[in-house]
Formats: C-alpha cells, structure tokens, sequence
C-alpha cells in the first residue's frame, strides 16, 4: 500500500527550533515526529511511502538513509526549490503515487489515535474520489458535509467567509467537520488535476470539484488527535502520547 508524507513544511510556528532543524526532525518522546509517522503507517501495512522534503530537505534525506529507511521503500518527492502547498504537492508526487490502487495522505505534524487501515478499508468500500478523516473538534475554520457525508463547502466562522460552488449554498444547512490531515486519496484524482499547475492547496483543489465527483467525510468515535505543529502543542506532545497511545 502506498502513502505520502507531508514534511516539507517551513515550520515558522516553531522557530526558531526550525532555523537549524527540520520541522519533520523535531524530537517528540525521544524520536523524530517523522519517525512517529513512518512506524504508524508501517505498522499499518504500507509499505511504499513517499515523502515531500523542502526546508532543510537534505537532513531528512541523511536521516533516512542512516536508518535504511524503517525498512521500508521510501521515495522522495523533492520540493527544495520551490514549494508547492498541499494540493501542489500531491500532483508534484505523482510519478510515485499514480497507478491502480488509492494512497494514503499523513500530515507529519499529525498524531493519532486512529486505525490507518481501518480508514483505507473504508475508502475502498465507499465510492468517492476521496475519503477525509474530519472529527468535531473546535476550530476556527470547517468542512461542510451534507446528510450523506458529501463535501459542499467550507466556512471560516471567525471571519464568516463561506466558500462553495454549489448555488444558493447556505451552511446552516450542513454539517461542520474539522479535517484532520489525514486523507486517503484514489489515482484518478491526477486526472481531475490536469489543468492544475504550480502551488496550490488541497482543500481549495477538493472544493472546486466536490459538486462534481464525490468528497467524502470519515469520523470514528473516540478519534483521538494532535496537532504538533504549534509550540503550545509541541510542548505537552509526549504527555499526550503517553496517555493517548500507550494505553
């Protein structure tokens, strides 16, 4: 099985660690968040696993190469010269993730408690282009999902800005989800990104194609989840890891 690993990010919410230290190196409970989510998705069966590098890219790459890689194949999709955001960089991954079988899309900043395999099952029994992982967490900003779990837009509820293609939308009438960077994704979503070049984000790729093909929500029940990637977060990582994952 196939996935892909975002650790291209800058990491400016947690400089100045990042201004000598990749965010994907930064250490949680001894080990590299990298590492955290190359174990879970290994662990999970998937045993062909891309990786985006951008800052600092070359430490990544002398990390996995002093640890043969997990034991796993691993690619790199090189962005060092320029970095394409989310959606850029998953059509910039193609060559190593097209073919007959759907991959899985793992922020590195990401921990969890959820079942990986459990999630791509439930992509392979759906029939959507993509499935998302989404909970009710509080946040700022939400996916918005009709009665069968279809994406339809998306609202900032700081800023009131709402976004969706379809006419007359209104999001009272919609179910709000926080996404949870984790997303498993079938192979025909190149094809939907020809006409897409250059940097852009996935969330606004999805939006403007979920009127016309299918965006799915995925929720379990007692999803446990982590967002490392802000100092406050980072800070209180291993605790969490420890009363979250270890029990």
């Amino acid at each position: 099985m196939k996935a892909l690993i975002f650790a291209a990010g800058t990491g400016n919410r947690l400089k100045p660690l990042t201004d000598t230290v990749p965010k994907a190196l930064l250490p949680v409970g001894g080990r590299p968040m990298l590492e955290h989510v190359i174990l879970k998705l290994k662990d999970a069966g998937f045993d062909q696993i891309t990786i985006n590098i951008h800052h600092l890219g070359d430490q990544i790459i002398d990390f996995l190469r002093a640890h043969d890689n997990f034991g796993v194949e691993i690619h790199i999709s090189d962005e060092r010269e320029y970095l394409l955001d989310t959606g850029g960089g998953i059509k910039h991954a193609e060559p190593f993730l097209d073919g007959t079988e759907p991959f899985l899309v793992h922020n590195v900043d990401i921990f969890s408690n959820v079942d990986l395999r459990r999630l791509y099952q439930k992509h392979l029994e759906g029939n959507a282009l993509s499935t998302l992982l989404v909970s009710q967490r509080k946040t700022s900003r939400y996916l918005l999902f009709d009665k069968e779990n279809k994406l339809c837009g998306w609202r900032n509820r700081d800023t009131g800005e709402v976004k969706s293609y379809y006419p007359y939308f209104d999001p009272a009438h919609y179910t709000e989800y926080a996404f949870a960077g984790i997303h498993v994704i079938s192979p025909e979503i190149f094809r939907w990104m020809e006409e897409w070049t250059g940097k852009f984000s996935i969330i606004q790729f999805y939006l403007s194609i979920c009127a016309r093909t299918n965006i799915h929500a995925c929720e379990f029940p007692g999803l446990k989840l982590l967002d490392i990637g802000k100092p406050e977060t980072l800070a209180g990582a291993e605790t969490w890891i420890k009363e979250n994952l270890m029990n």
